[in-house]
């Protein structure tokens, strides 16, 4: 039949788990704070360098083009000293020049009578190349300028390139021009100036990398520390949860809580926290820094990716449930690895590997359904961003062209806005990955915080009576005692029976008569709804759970060994044994043998796994309880792993246990408990019969039916 699968519960709201997660935070609140603001300053430090960058361009260009300032402030003087007055003042030398031709001169005055009319800059320059040269020398007088002679010669050179003069030829003309002027117009580009911008560029990138470090590290050293103390708590609340959580919950999922959900929350709080704020800050700075450079451009950039806050919106908010589905099926999968692993025998003896094919197959595929649409909406981010992202560098450089060609902003502007394009888009990519993460970790808390808020143990701040089991007698009553796991239905009703100091005390009944309950409920492992329990008098309401579990020793029917050495696992949990105690409890027992064959003896490694048998994990349970000197004994089941010889012997050996103490032996095998000073014959939660087995058996009652059932084939 297929698994039935665990449905999960509402989760919490995604702001209230992230404002309970930071709020645990709180010892590491200087480290995450500090963290946070280098972020910060990180990311202003990214955004200070794209306008040293556009000076720097804008330093370099104008190094790489002829000084058009200087053209123009040459051109200006040399205009300047051809002029009517100028004319005049030499017009007799021209008259009586015996070099000028009367056709030259003749020219020259026709034109000056056209030049007079001239307001036309350009037009006066064609009219003064019509001039000939012979006349320009006479007219003309050298100019200094930046202590540099241009002689009348290269005036007339001049005159002649810059009525040719066009933009597309504008480079080729400057490379003809005279030397006297050309070495006032070559590129020449300031060194010093780029030099001290590009020490400051290399700087901020610096700093910026060397925050950046430093928050990384912080964040690491503080999202470890809170996956540390995550584990703490919650290995701390499994101690003072009551066993009716994990009745009611599987092993796998609490696992997973523990690894799984604990994990996410550390690498995706590395990860997304700072990153959040650092784009945050790269966002809101990079539209600041656009509207101060230029105003056009900053919203030609902006409007091109406002379209990724529309998508980005749409998609977290469809991907939230699947994040939180996910961690859930991850869960279910793992409780229920868990399971047939550990049932491994039993689905290979009854044949079950198709059916646990099946359901495993079932679970799989609801945790790839919820990890692909997760994922796959998380995935769309990444490249429409990118995009968007190039889809802005795109406007910016067509704008940016159409804003240099009409000399309203510089070529370097352009250069600073690509990198606040991609300093304005990269984090609407990062902010919705962060974003993406956070609601994973979201959902990995909610299951984590979950955990923490189940109902605990009931408080023992109040109780203040002890027991020294040095000192305990040995007497316990259960007087009119009443339970039920299900408080709408009771189990164990109106239980009453006396126990004297240093009984053997046997508990029989058929499967759910309530037999282990009793002991469960003696143990204080569950709070009784009725009547009470005493030990020596007092009631185990007045005492702690943990004096209660240090006056009793417990041998159970379900075997369990640690990874460790065989020393190790039958003196746990107690200090001061010496060897020798250990290897006379394992003779008692009669696993000393079985000890001596392995290599290391008492140092050898064990584990609870099939390398040793069940018979012999029960030997080994049973030493360690020998070794507790405690005033009561309980034996659930423990010899119910042996063969009948082990039997006899762990029998023997339980008798010499039982000696002093008062002891609880539940057992299905009534011949092992034909010893015992009174047998309890339990069923429906109720005692029915009680007396020795000599007793009993002559009352001919259900005890008898019981004993003799077992010897029916």
């Amino acid at each position: 039949m297929p698994r039935p699968i665990r449905t999960p519960e509402k989760s919490k709201d995604f702001f209230g788990s992230i404002k309970r997660l930071i709020k645990n935070l709180n010892p590491w609140k200087f480290l995450l704070i500090m963290s946070l603001l280098l972020a910060m300053i990180s990311a202003i430090l990214a955004l200070v360098s794209p306008d040293k960058l556009s000076n720097l361009t804008d330093t370099i260009t104008a190094g790489i083009i002829p000084k058009k300032d200087k053209l123009a402030e040459i051109s200006k003087a040399v205009m300047n000293n051809f002029n009517l007055d100028n004319i005049a003042a030499k017009e007799d030398k021209i008259t009586y020049s015996t070099i000028i031709t009367e056709d030259e001169k003749r020219a020259f005055k026709d034109i000056l009578v056209n030049i007079s009319k001239i307001e036309n800059q350009d037009e006066l320059l064609h009219s003064i190349v019509k001039i000939p040269d012979s006349i320009l020398l006479v007219i003309l007088e050298d100019i200094k300028i930046d202590d540099t002679i241009i002689s009348v010669n290269d005036q007339i050179k001049m005159f002649h390139l810059m009525s040719d003069l066009t933009e597309e030829h504008y480079l080729e003309a400057m490379d003809k021009l005279p030397n006297s002027i050309y070495s006032l117009v070559r590129p020449n580009i300031d060194m010093e100036k780029v030099k001290n911008i590009a020490i400051l560029i290399g700087t901020l990138y610096l700093l910026s990398a060397l925050f950046g470090y430093i928050e990384n590290y912080s964040m690491t050293t503080i999202s470890n520390n809170f996956a540390k103390s995550l584990r703490t708590k919650i290995s701390d609340k499994i101690n003072k949860l009551p066993l009716k959580y994990f009745d009611t919950h599987e092993t796998g999922d609490v696992l997973s809580r523990v690894t799984n959900d604990v994990d996410t929350i550390a690498q995706n709080l590395n990860n997304s926290l700072s990153t959040l704020v650092a784009c945050l800050t790269l966002l809101i700075g990079s539209i600041i820094m656009m509207f101060v450079t230029n105003g056009t451009m900053a919203i030609t950039a902006i409007i091109s990716s406002l379209i990724g806050f529309f998508f980005m919106v749409i998609i977290l908010g469809k991907s939230q449930k699947y994040f939180i589905r996910r961690q859930e099926e991850l869960g279910n999968i793992n409780g229920y690895i868990e399971e047939i692993y550990s049932g491994h025998n039993v689905v290979k003896t009854y044949n079950g590997d198709k059916d646990a094919l099946v359901n495993f197959n079932n679970l799989n595929n609801k945790l790839y359904d919820a990890n692909r649409r997760s994922q796959f909406l998380s995935g769309l981010m990444m490249p429409f961003m990118g995009f968007i992202g190039n889809f802005g560098y795109v406007a910016v450089c067509i704008v940016g062209a159409l804003l240099v060609t009409n000399n309203v902003i510089t070529f370097g502007v352009i250069v600073a806005f690509m990198i606040y394009v991609r300093l304005f888009t990269n984090p609407l990519s990062q902010i919705a990955q962060a974003m993406t993460s956070l609601q994973s970790t979201a959902a990995a808390a909610e299951r984590v915080f979950e955990f923490l808020d189940e109902a605990e143990l009931t408080s023992q701040e109040h109780l203040t009576k002890y027991l020294d089991k040095s000192k305990v007698k040995g007497e316990i009553e259960f007087k009119n005692v009443r339970f039920g796991y299900d408080k709408n239905k009771t189990i164990i009703k109106d239980f009453s029976v006396k126990v004297s100091s240093g009984q053997k005390i046997a508990i029989v009944g058929p499967t759910g008569a309530g037999k282990t309950t009793m002991v469960n409920l003696l143990m204080k492992f569950y709070e009784i709804n009725g009547g009470d329990i005493l030990i020596d008098g007092v009631s185990i309401n007045e005492l702690t759970r943990e004096n209660i579990h240090e006056l009793f020793c417990m041998v159970l029917q379900d075997t369990w060994l640690f990874d460790g050495t065989i020393k190790d696992n039958i003196k746990f949990n107690q200090e001061n044994v010496s060897d020798e105690e250990i290897w006379e409890a394992c003779k008692t027992v009669g696993v000393d043998h079985f000890i001596k064959t392995l290599p290391g003896g008492l140092d050898a490694l064990v584990g609870d796994s099939d390398t040793v048998s069940g018979g012999q994990k029960q030997l080994f349970t049973i030493a360690r309880g020998m070794l507790e000197k405690a005033p009561f004994l309980i034996l659930d089941e423990a010899t119910s792993n042996v063969d009948t010889r082990t039997e006899e012997l762990v029998q023997k050996a339980m008798d010499k246990l039982t000696i002093g103490k008062t002891s609880f032996i539940i057992a299905h095998r009534l011949s092992t408990i034909k010893n015992a000073d009174l047998i309890l014959v339990m069923n429906d939660g109720n005692i029915i019969e009680q007396g020795t087995h000599e007793e009993l058996i002559k009352k001919k009652g259900f005890y008898e039916k019981l004993y003799n059932s077992q010897f029916e084939l």
